[in-house]
């Protein structure tokens, strides 16, 4: 079966750091421009970092630069969050499209989501 698989997520408190990591099951990733999304209750979806399928281009929503940083290697894309705040907890969604940066109207592949929670 063609999927992505997400996994990292929990629980942490203002401040701390997790790491998501973004796996690829029954295909590989090496022609995919990667990108995260996430969505909080009541709020659209929303946009966080995308890599370029060479690894040598990243974007970042505003919210996030500074503190979230976007990568791959040969078979999983991280996403490492460091300074987490209250509002960015949502389900985090990853996601594939054939050589450019996904969107969530464009792609091939998108994953079942894990839940970030940040929270004293």
């Amino acid at each position: 079966q063609l999927q992505l698989v997400e996994s990292g997520g929990g629980l942490v408190q203002p401040g701390g750091s997790l790491r998501l990591s973004c796996a690829a099951s029954g295909f590989r990733l090496n022609y995919y421009g990667i990108g995260w999304f996430r969505q909080a209750p009541g709020k659209a979806r929303e946009g966080v970092a995308c890599i370029s399928f060479s690894g040598g281009g990243t974007n970042y929503t505003d919210s996030v630069k500074g503190r979230f940083t976007i990568s791959r290697d040969n078979a999983k894309v991280y996403l490492q969050m460091n300074s987490l705040k209250p509002e960015d907890t949502a389900i985090y969604y990853c996601a594939a499209n054939w050589g450019s940066c996904p969107t969530p109207h464009r792609y091939n592949y998108w994953g079942q989501g894990t839940q970030v929670t940040v929270s004293s």
